[in-house]
């Protein structure tokens, strides 16, 4: 199995800081935000997996950029809900805008490479 790439180590640790989180929300949201934001995450990160071993990844990259988006807002949600404390919420988006950088770095690169190859 190759080493994982630091973009996706980082998002299967915040998916296991934050499903038993997402877990033990009201009934009310958890079958609501809850269970949207569940599926975000592993959405997000087996497309991860799925673009490290494409040819062509910009589209995909692009697409979980957006993905990550909605969980920014996702996690705001939580938050103004009074779902998640204050101190929670910011460890969650720490963490979401440090794979985010990584992910628009990756994205970065990926059109470095598509112009150097029209070039």
């Amino acid at each position: 199995m190759a080493p994982d790439l630091p973009i996706i180590a980082k998002t299967y640790d915040l998916i296991k800081w934050y499903i038993p989180l997402l877990n033990k929300l009201p009934r009310d949201h958890k079958f609501g935000l809850g269970q949207r934001m569940v599926q975000a995450l592993y959405g997000l990160l087996e497309g991860l997996i799925q673009a490290r071993y494409a040819s062509q990844k910009l589209s995909q990259l692009q697409s979980l950029n957006t993905q990550l988006e909605i969980l920014r807002y996702q996690t705001r949600l939580l938050h103004d809900f009074q779902l998640m404390p204050t101190q929670r919420y910011e460890y969650a988006s720490r963490q979401l805008n440090d794979i985010g950088g990584e992910l628009g770095g990756w994205i970065k690169q990926q059109r470095q490479k598509a112009a150097e190859g029209e070039a």
